[in-house]
């Protein structure tokens, strides 16, 4: 992918120094001494730019090349295809409200309305990746819709800053963003305590700065295991793989 053709000019590495501090710099190699392939190392560095700005800006797209060896299209294409690396600043607080079939029919749809009214007002709904207040001050929320959560036993589900509020209702919703508004984080339904979005993108990107602790969260509850349970109670078991089971041939590669 990357070669010495594609690094940036000298132009381009004064503007980015600007944006980009030596300790990111020192974090960005400690990303890349992660892997055996430094091109690998991508996606964290991608989230560790978007700790600093809050969103992936062009200076960070500029410092992901630079720092990979990469151009800044290899890096725009990766950057415009994973909807977590946003490309307008954000708020402090990022709120995505599931819309997929099963959270959209117990009221998904509906939340996702009342709160860009809220935000926005009746007259102009804030839309879609749209920010109320300006993004990264305190207070500010950026509204999205998203695919689907992967937590259908809890719908209608929403996520501030990636952690769960399950079993939510318009009113719920509207109470959980003015309490974000005010400047209170409140407790997430499962997960790890509520932080702000820049300081999540820190964490994905492999640095907790104290905070690492947030990886114990409870994640699991009696709605998520309850199939377990019960199959425990009755005795259900899944056949066993018989000992000879014959592998499929895997072609070698040339």
């Amino acid at each position: 992918m990357g070669g010495s053709a594609h690094r940036p000019d000298a132009t381009v590495g004064t503007a980015v120094s600007a944006v980009f501090s030596s300790d990111v710099r020192t974090k960005a190699k400690q990303i890349i001494a992660r892997y055996p392939v430094a091109q690998s190392a991508l996606l964290p560095l991608l989230h560790l730019v978007q700790s600093v700005e809050g969103y992936v800006s062009q200076a960070g797209i500029e410092f992901c090349a630079e720092q990979l060896d990469l151009s800044k299209a290899e890096v725009s294409a990766v950057a415009t295809f994973y909807t977590m690396y946003k490309r307008r600043p954000c708020g402090e607080h990022l709120v995505s409200v599931c819309t997929n079939t099963l959270c959209a029919a117990l009221g998904g749809e509906k939340i996702y309305r009342t709160l860009a009214e809220h935000l926005g007002g009746e007259e102009r709904p804030l839309g879609h990746e749209e920010t109320a207040g300006e993004p990264g001050t305190p207070g500010s929320v950026t509204l999205e819709h998203v695919e689907c959560l992967a937590a259908c036993d809890f719908a209608p589900v929403l996520q501030v800053n990636y952690e769960f509020f399950d079993k939510q209702t318009p009113e719920s919703a509207v109470e959980l963003v003015k309490a974000l508004q005010r400047g209170e984080r409140p407790n997430p339904t499962r997960g790890a305590p509520l932080t702000d979005f820049k300081q999540v993108g820190l964490q994905l990107a492999g640095f907790f700065g104290g905070r690492e602790s947030d990886v114990d969260g409870p994640s699991a509850s009696p709605e998520t295991l309850r199939g377990a349970w019960l199959a425990q109670e009755q005795g259900w078991t899944a056949p066993a793989m018989p000992d000879d089971a014959p592998l499929p041939d895997v072609p070698e590669k040339k």
